[in-house]
């Protein structure tokens, strides 16, 4: 064997290097792209509340901001609000968290919450005495600041403290006002905490 021979033999075969080919996207990939594509947009555009007016809507105020809430069942929360601003705020602060020493809190409280044949005589009488508001024993006497209201501003005023700060009560109509207000038309007297814990 001649050493060119040789030589020959002893090389390493060389390798084929990887090349990149041009090749076509499958039409049926495209066209499955492009259908989930546009589902998306129609499903986006349906849920996704862009440019809906009741959303993004230029509103003026908040008077008419609240001509668009859901009904109240007749009930008129924001005559309450005002009511309850004008009346208990000062004592009872608007969010209702009540003043250390002076007036018990309204949100989360058991009476607010409670049995609405008590906590319509709170306004209607007043309350004397001590009175336990979410485990704190306060001791004050509260006149019958709702006595002047009518049936119906009354139901409003307790109706907004009882759906208020998180609060999650039963509203209260004017025809348990009105019921209330009839049954005690002969106590003129202040209730106490244990005569109202009394009443079913």
């Amino acid at each position: 064997m001649t050493p060119e021979r040789a030589q020959t033999l002893s090389l390493p075969t060389e390798t084929a290097e990887p090349k990149a080919v041009d090749t076509a996207v499958p039409v049926w990939l495209v066209v499955l792209f492009m259908g989930l594509l546009f589902g998306g947009m129609v499903y986006f555009d349906q849920h996704g509340a862009w440019f809906k007016p009741e959303v993004y809507a230029p509103y003026v105020s908040v008077a008419e901001l609240q001509t668009f809430q859901p009904p109240t069942g007749g009930l008129n929360l924001e005559r309450g609000k005002q009511l309850y601003e004008s009346i208990c705020a000062l004592c009872h602060n608007p969010d209702g968290a009540g003043k250390p020493n002076q007036a018990p809190p309204f949100a989360g409280s058991e009476w607010v919450m409670g049995n609405p044949n008590r906590v319509i005589r709170i306004p209607l009488s007043g309350l004397n005495g001590p009175v336990k508001v979410k485990d704190v024993e306060w001791n004050l006497s509260m006149p019958a600041m709702g006595a002047a209201l009518s049936d119906d501003d009354l139901a409003a005023v307790l109706s907004y403290m009882r759906t208020s700060w998180g609060n999650k009560a039963a509203p209260i109509t004017q025809d348990q006002v009105k019921a209330v207000r009839s049954e005690i038309a002969n106590h003129p007297q202040m209730w106490t905490a244990e005569q109202l814990n009394a009443i079913q």
